[in-house]
């Protein structure tokens, strides 16, 4: 029959077992716990990076453009891991009608007087080449109408018309979202052409180096704001694909991004103003 002293220690040893499990319980929670949290944090980091424009085009739903100049924003001059291989450029399964009519309401004021364009018989089939010549260098785009024939209308409009001329590019992501965001006059993200044209996306499309495609702010809502990928975009389909960036062009933005940015959209949608300054002296059309 066991003593005294000896049922208080085993009840002893019963409650230190207790414990420790206890405390391997609890660390196993604050674990997981950890996990959780840094998976909400990247779910939420996903949603930031996505190209968002406002009234147009602008830089994010509910954002105060003019908080995105904030000199308390710091500087980007971390050392950027760039892919060096291109993706494959987007194709859609089924031809589009050739041709396609397009329509451009007017939306909002332009941020510079441009007419919309015509949107009847509009083709959708061969490409068309534009180079952005700028005080940084030539970037090239190769257009493709079988992809978004009223984006490529578009835009091969606004360029013609000289709504890109002497305008630059507002915002640069180094991380997470690899891209260079153009295409608004007043220089703030807020801008666009005085009209809209409908999202021409499929569920297949990627981004990724070489990619070009259309900001917005939500279903066709698509301006004149433009984004050129040179490296990673974990984005879903919701951005209109129209063409790709030649090795020239990426080399260009690849510098422009090795600059780093002002951290000026940072939390949300994410990036800055690039720290060297962009503007396009000239777009020329080859069709």
């Amino acid at each position: 029959m066991a003593t005294n002293q000896q049922r208080r220690e085993a009840a002893k040893r019963k409650l230190e077992r207790q414990l420790a499990r206890r405390a391997e319980r609890a660390k196993r929670r604050r674990i997981v716990g950890v996990g959780v949290t840094v998976g909400a944090v990247v779910a939420v980091a996903g949603l930031v990076v996505v190209l968002a424009t406002r009234g147009g085009d602008s830089v994010a739903e509910g954002t105060d453009p003019a908080a995105g100049s904030s000199s308390s924003a710091a500087p980007s001059s971390e050392e950027i891991q760039i892919p060096t291989e291109r993706v494959e450029p987007a194709s859609r399964a089924e031809p589009l009608p050739n041709p396609t009519s397009c329509e451009y309401p007017e939306s909002g004021e332009p941020a510079k007087e441009v007419p919309a364009p015509d949107g009847k018989d509009v083709p959708s089939e061969g490409t068309v080449k534009v180079t952005l010549h700028s005080n940084v260098g030539d970037i090239g785009l190769n257009l493709d109408r079988s992809l978004a024939p009223c984006t490529v209308n578009s835009f091969v409009h606004l360029a013609r018309e000289g709504y890109y001329t002497d305008t630059g590019c507002h915002r640069i992501g180094t991380q997470g979202l690899q891209m260079l965001q153009c295409g608004d006059p007043t220089g703030q993200g807020t801008g666009g052409p005085g009209y809209t044209f409908a999202d021409e996306t499929f569920d297949s499309l990627t981004y990724g180096r070489g990619i070009l495609a259309m900001a917005n702010s939500g279903p066709d809502t698509n301006g004149s704001q433009f984004f050129m990928v040179y490296g990673e975009a974990p984005l879903p389909p919701s951005y209109t694909v129209f063409g790709t960036i030649d090795d020239e062009g990426l080399k260009v933005i690849d510098e422009i991004a090795r600059a780093g940015h002002d951290g000026s959209f940072d939390p949300s949608p994410g990036g800055g103003k690039p720290n060297t300054e962009v503007t396009f002296t000239d777009v020329t059309v080859e069709a």
